[in-house]
């Protein structure tokens, strides 16, 4: 049993060699001592008591966090019972090591059939189980490669450090900016766009020579529900990003998103003002879509998450493009939306992680990045060179 759970703890990669099951007569006495070791820091772990013996409750917990707690029952006091020699109730570290070494099958039997029934691969492989050793080996290799494509993979590859704090950090600097203008304005509802944060930061675009208003209008918004849909959305999709994918990289996707969505903006509105960080929103949004993609084996409802996203992002630029069309009072900026969303998308290809990469996702890498800069390059120069096409509308 303690073979294959430290070979589920320890599982090798796709590309790594399977740790073989050396019988106890063919080791040598160097080998013996590592494996000796090896089942024995497996052992210490599971003492919780640190009695220097496993009771029931013990192995129960070993075989839970192996996540196999609905074993048939009694299946536990059945193999203590064939392990414990000398019938004292626990299993002391020679008895844990000897049914390691001679009793792996009984394990392999009992859970690894039913592990492979509540974990099932997206690519389920026939496993010849009637056989001694030598199938057990080739059972374990095939579960190792199998396990790389289980669901649930992306969602296990989540961690708390570094801890997900750089959209909380935008959000903070967002709310601060937005009370200051509350306070100087006086204005309850953060309506008003003559706060020194709105004057100094908002996109103007009669300032376009201000170039950090491309950028920083992100920090400004007008209107309550306006912040605190921006901040919702941001945070609870922010927070999931970095969680996997590491802070610096969805700042990236983000900070692409409101660019894009300003410069989109410039271009083909280019009377508009601009305030919120709704291109950085969906950025993050579309971002969402892209890691779907690049990570679709390994994400648990993959195209559960994909159909969500799309029916969101879809419905919500439809309702603003037709309200911009025939509402002469909306203030929605479609354009940033779009422009930021498809920013999100080619930049989350091409910085967020992806966990096994495939030779069509490496050209999409690429097709992804040339894509992005060749649009804002051409964005860039279209304000450099083509400037008639801004300032006569103010005239």
């Amino acid at each position: 049993m303690a073979a294959y759970l430290n070979n589920q703890q320890q599982m090798p990669g796709p590309t790594d060699p399977v740790h073989e099951i050396i019988p106890l007569q063919r080791m040598t006495t160097r080998e013996e001592a590592t494996e000796r070791q090896r089942i024995r820091d497996i052992f210490d772990k599971y003492d919780r008591s640190k009695t220097g013996l496993l009771s029931i409750q013990e192995l129960k917990r070993m075989i839970n966090s192996r996540r196999c707690p609905d074993l048939p029952k009694g299946f536990v006091k059945n193999l203590m019972k064939n392990a414990d020699q000398n019938n004292d109730g626990h299993l002391d570290f020679d008895e844990f090591y000897q049914l390691s070494r001679e009793h792996h099958y009984l394990f392999r039997d009992m859970c690894v059939r039913y592990c492979k029934l509540v974990c099932p691969s997206r690519n389920p492989a026939t496993v010849d189980e009637t056989g001694p050793a030598l199938a057990y080996q080739r059972q374990i290799s095939t579960v190792t490669v199998i396990s790389s494509e289980r669901d649930g993979e992306y969602e296990r590859s989540m961690s708390l450090w570094p801890p997900p704090l750089t959209m909380i950090v935008f959000s903070l600097v967002e709310i601060i900016f937005f009370v200051v203008d509350i306070i100087k304005t006086n204005n309850q509802m953060g309506t008003s766009t003559n706060g020194p944060m709105a004057t100094l930061f908002i996109y103007n675009p009669q300032l376009r020579q201000e170039a950090w208003r491309f950028q920083t209008y992100m920090f400004v918004h007008i209107g309550f529900m306006h912040i605190v849909m921006n901040l919702l959305v941001q945070i609870f999709l922010g927070v999931a990003l970095e969680l996997v994918h590491c802070w610096w990289r969805v700042a990236l996707v983000y900070l692409a998103g409101v660019l894009a969505g300003s410069m989109g903006t410039s271009i083909f509105s280019p009377r508009v003002f601009l305030a919120g960080a709704s291109g950085g929103v969906y950025a993050l949004i579309t971002a969402h879509i892209a890691t779907i993609i690049m990570n679709w084996s390994q994400m648990e409802y993959a195209i559960v998450q994909l159909f969500v996203f799309l029916v969101f992002c879809v419905t919500d630029l439809s309702v603003s493009i037709y309200n911009s069309i025939y509402d002469p009072y909306d203030k929605v900026g479609y354009i940033a939306h779009a422009s930021g969303a498809l920013a999100g998308f080619l930049v989350g290809i091409g910085v967020l992680r992806n966990l096994r990469v495939r030779p069509w996702e490496r050209k999409l890498w690429w097709f992804a990045v040339t894509i992005y800069f060749l649009l804002m390059a051409a964005g860039l120069m279209f304000h450099i060179f083509y400037p008639a096409h801004f300032y006569p509308t103010f005239a």
